[in-house]
């Protein structure tokens, strides 16, 4: 109790906030009926007009408080973690809680990034409802839907409230020093997400949030399993019981670990969460649940949810390379990240559903994450912190793009799409500059942050460097297979029956925002670069 009062009121303050600001604010929602029941005036009663009958624009709507409310939670998030950014940037980590909160530089720098992505997500997200109404995707048979306008109210608010729920859950994952709760707040997240996956309540939706249910469980269960192996190794090690699963506790003492059950702990660790975080070999959940879950979810899922689990496999390579030496997760990772690249990039090459496509690149990019922390080097961990924002951000653009293109055209599949620019030209530059930032063209910072990752890895030595060779030539055909299929859908002329649409502003500036932030990190990190050297020699621990 002394050292709770001794720890300074900010510091509590800015550690619990991002967790119970987005869990206060999915209670309201649930609770108090904040967001009001949102069906555009057509004129025909609250049922959507038929689709030869609507307008392919959004149709206008009156601004409700209870959408925008989503906001709090991203602009909280964010605020909360430039000021901890600012606490630790000369300093040692801070805590709260006797230390069950604990933010470093890695810290900050994550919190950043589920804050920047949240905005996107949260920003796009009234005129995704609206326009899954307006589009019919949202029917008496969908969550979306109903059969009255109070079950439609009832629905959208379980929607809003289990998004800000998934926000709390990925942020105390993120803040947390304690490996148990880590493990808890991420299997917290797959509990949340089902039910957003399966919103549509058809066929492919239900059995893609079932197939997400399953095989993360089985991954989130050998994450369990690795935790308690290193619990007990910590125990063996004369490590009292309230600090064998924390961090710093272990980092420290790590060298007293017994090699051979930190060994299994650690590659039990590394796949599970690997499951989460899109890796082989439990990968098979990710396409199919980004394409069916909300587009607003999809961005998070992609941009966030999977760097958050893989930032807790950094978290345990810090504890694996202390105890084994780097040698053992250099391996495991690099292998991991190779089988990765090339079943994305195989896979890329027969993609017909741009959504799944979106989610295959989702797995590339992971890969490369994962290539990079594999090499280990400053600049290679550097690298990798910032493809994980630059990755974040274009790829919630692309997934917010989509889900309009959806809403638009009324089909995922590539061959049925094409002509975007002539149909409608800002969504069409806008989804267009997203798949740009993800092939690493500049300005973006995937551009930056893949130079990066090439470079340390040929500075690593012959054998990484091979290795580095064989990742960018499955890069190079990922890249190819995503820009024919991006082009296919963006050029050609306009179908005959559609006129050019007009985008509603409220839909196209959270993208745009997306983007700028994206390039804004590639011309210069500015304040941010510091913070990036900092998080990266978090992880250089040894």
């Amino acid at each position: 109790m002394l050292r709770l009062l001794q720890e300074p009121a900010t510091t509590v303050l800015l550690l619990t906030a991002p967790i119970a600001v987005p869990a206060i604010v999915a209670a309201g929602y649930a609770l108090t009926g904040l967001v009001t029941q949102g069906t555009p005036r057509t004129g025909q009663g609250e049922d959507a007009p038929a689709p030869g009958e609507q307008s392919a624009a959004f149709p206008a709507r009156r601004s409700q408080v209870g959408d925008w409310a989503g906001l709090a939670s991203p602009v909280v998030i964010v605020t909360c973690a430039a000021l901890l950014a600012a606490q630790v940037r000369h300093g040692p980590a801070v805590i709260a809680y006797s230390g069950l909160l604990r933010a470093d530089a890695l810290t900050a720098w994550m919190l950043l990034v589920v804050g920047a992505v949240a905005l996107v997500a949260c920003a796009s997200g009234p005129a995704f409802l609206m326009g899954e109404r307006a589009a019919r995707q949202a029917t008496d048979r969908t969550a979306m839907g109903g059969s009255s306008a109070q079950a439609r109210s009832s629905a959208w608010r379980s929607y809003h409230a289990l998004v800000h729920a998934f926000l709390a859950a990925m942020c105390l994952a993120v803040v947390t020093a304690n490996l148990g709760v880590l493990w808890v707040a991420i299997e917290a997240t797959t509990i949340v997400t089902a039910f957003l996956v399966g919103h549509r309540r058809t066929r492919t939706s239900v059995e893609a949030a079932w197939k997400y249910v399953v095989i993360c469980s089985a991954g989130i269960a050998l994450a369990f399993l690795g935790t308690v192996l290193v619990y007990y190794a910590a125990r063996q090690a004369g490590v009292a019981e309230a600090w064998a699963l924390d961090w710093p506790t272990l980092v420290a003492r790590a060298d007293r670990l017994d090699p051979a059950v930190t060994r299994l702990g650690i590659t039990l660790v590394v796949l599970g969460y690997g499951a989460k975080a899109g890796l082989v070999p439990l990968h098979a959940w990710l396409p199919d649940a980004h394409s069916q879950a909300p587009a607003p979810v999809s961005a998070l899922m992609s941009g966030v949810l999977l760097s958050v689990a893989f930032a807790a496999i950094l978290r345990y390579r810090v504890i694996a390379n202390a105890a084994l030496g780097p040698d053992f997760t250099r391996v495991l990772l690099a292998g991991i990240a190779l089988l990765t690249l090339a079943l994305a990039a195989a896979l890329l090459l027969a993609q017909r559903d741009y959504k799944r496509m979106l989610a295959y690149s989702s797995m590339e990019h992971m890969s490369l994450i994962a290539l990079a922390t594999a090499v280990g080097s400053p600049l290679a961990l550097a690298a990798a912190l910032l493809h994980i924002a630059g990755h974040g951000l274009a790829k919630a653009t692309a997934f917010c793009a989509s889900g309009r293109i959806l809403q638009l055209r009324e089909t995922s599949k590539i061959g049925r799409v094409h002509g975007l620019f002539a149909q409608s030209p800002w969504l069409g530059a806008v989804f267009g500059l997203a798949v740009v930032a993800l092939l690493g063209f500049p300005p973006f910072s995937l551009f930056a942050s893949e130079l990066g990752i090439a470079h340390a890895g040929f500075a690593a030595g012959a054998g990484i460097g091979w290795t580095m060779a064989a990742a960018l030539l499955l890069a190079l055909t990922a890249f190819a297979a995503l820009a024919t299929r991006t082009a296919h859908l963006l050029l050609g002329p306009s179908p005959a029956r559609d006129t050019v649409v007009e985008e509603s502003p409220s839909s196209l500036w959270p993208l745009a925002l997306g983007l700028t932030a994206c390039a804004a990190l590639g011309i210069a990190t500015g304040p941010l670069g510091h913070l990036l050297s900092q998080a990266a020699a978090v992880l250089e621990r040894q």
